[in-house]
């Protein structure tokens, strides 16, 4: 087995780091065939995710998604690909929309 570890640090409200993981679940469910649950909480939400060979977590806060997932014997040979391709769809949706401007960061 193999884990994957993805930590990704945002500015968004936790009302708008959901409306990010609600889409990435939606994504995955979509191209990879993954059950997802979702679990909102009060300051950190959870999506589960499953399909064969692979079940994992992504931890949603108001300031970062946490993302664990364990690949089984299979996909293990392919963790540097399938840690890419999460990371680009995670950060594709984090990128600020064409059109519309970056709110400031907090400080």
């Amino acid at each position: 087995m193999a884990d994957l570890h993805i930590r990704r640090e945002h500015s968004l409200s936790l009302a708008a780091a959901r409306k990010i993981a609600l889409a990435w679940a939606e994504q995955v469910e979509a191209e990879f065939g993954m059950e997802c649950t979702y679990e909102e909480g009060a300051k950190e939400d959870r999506v589960t995710f499953a399909r064969s060979g692979v079940n994992g977590v992504l931890h949603v806060t108001s300031d970062h998604f946490d993302l664990d997932a364990k690949l089984g014997f299979l996909l293990g040979a392919f963790k540097g690909r399938i840690e890419a391709e999460i990371v680009k769809n995670l950060d594709d949706l984090l990128k600020p929309k064409a059109g519309k401007k970056a709110a400031p960061k907090k400080q």
